[in-house]
């Protein structure tokens, strides 16, 4: 039997160029096409020297697959994604086009007309940890943002118990490849190296993600998340530090009870590892791992939990292949084994 077949559409950004790396040495999928326009015509190792062992040329439109991946933009992913679905393919879409159940928010957030809004009820959030029983079945899966991966791993299990109030505060720091391939500005080397700043205080665009996959968590008990993102002048990489007072319920427990619950939840889950000290971004980089460290701020009582992931891998390419994965019925982890890079 033929392994299934997948395809990349817009292959020429970050994410569209991590997932060729990824399923190149996947086991169990071949990659068939992929497309980028501004690059139509010339072979994928002549754009991405790195990617030269990879014998395909960039098309200029999708062709057939078992499964694609859109790592278009948002508005332009969902009106390229409607006909594939309707030719019986499945989709992976990593823009945010289908993440948010609430039309409206989505279109406040981004200023856009969605372009395929009867499409949003059938999408399952890629989210494996919360959703894996949806993803086997599922014909279009929306990809997690990188900042809500992180974000929700690390408070999940804290909010799934009502171990903490419903204040949150979650301070998020990424590398540069965040922004995307695009030059701008703000991500200039010179601009960015040796600084640190925050930024989208009026409220960035993940932020109704978080607070999508929490209140699911506990249904009847919202949660109110304060959000700050802030720009590190690395290439890779977030590390969240998220803080929120503790519930009654969890009067008395520490350090090693919140270790203990974290495991528990995770203990199915092979891209969670709950670890035994702060976690850094160099400890992720290239993998799909989400390194997790919940812990209680002695003079406070306050819970903080700090993950750690690839914003590349477990943050947009690396959770799309796990998606993968489990709609085809394959090993989750496969193509997803490879350890960390250090230094």
């Amino acid at each position: 039997m033929s392994a299934p077949t997948a395809g990349i559409i817009n292959v020429t950004g970050y994410v569209g160029v991590e997932l060729a790396r990824l399923l190149h040495q996947h086991p169990g999928v071949d990659l068939a096409w992929v497309t980028g326009r501004s690059a139509a015509g010339q072979k994928l190792g002549s754009i991405f020297p790195h990617l030269t062992g990879i014998d395909l040329t960039i098309q200029p439109e999708p062709g057939g697959a078992d499964v694609v991946f859109s790592a278009m933009p948002h508005r332009e992913s969902a009106a390229v994604i409607a006909p594939l679905l309707e030719r019986g393919m499945r989709v992976v879409d990593a823009s945010a086009d289908f993440r948010l159940k609430d039309i409206s928010e989505y279109e406040r957030r981004y200023g856009v007309e969605h372009p395929a809004s009867h499409l949003v009820s059938e999408a399952v959030y890629g989210l494996p940890e919360l959703h894996r029983q949806e993803l086997s079945s599922a014909r279009l899966v929306a990809n997690p943002g990188c900042y809500p991966t992180g974000a929700i791993l690390a408070l999940a299990p804290a909010v799934r118990e009502g171990l903490i109030e419903r204040d949150i505060v979650v301070d998020s720091k990424s590398g540069v490849s965040g922004a995307g391939r695009t030059p701008a500005l703000n991500t200039h080397y010179s601009e960015a190296n040796e600084d640190i700043s925050a930024y989208a205080l009026e409220g960035h665009r993940h932020l109704p993600e978080i607070t999508q996959e929490l209140d699911l968590l506990r249904p009847g008990q919202s949660v109110s998340v304060t959000f700050i993102p802030h720009l590190t002048p690395m290439t890779r990489g977030i590390l969240s530090t998220c803080y929120a007072c503790l519930a009654p319920s969890a009067e008395g427990m520490g350090r090693e009870a919140f270790s203990q619950l974290y495991r528990h939840f995770y203990c199915e889950h092979p891209f969670v590892r709950v670890v035994e000290s702060s976690p850094h971004t160099k400890h992720t980089w290239g993998s799909n791992m989400c390194l997790v460290y919940p812990t209680v701020a002695p003079d406070t009582g306050t819970l903080v939990v700090i993950s750690a992931i690839d914003n590349l891998v477990k943050g947009a390419a690396g959770e799309a292949v796990q998606n993968m994965n489990l709609m085809l019925g394959l090993p989750e982890t496969s193509g997803l084994e490879g350890l960390a890079v250090v230094p």
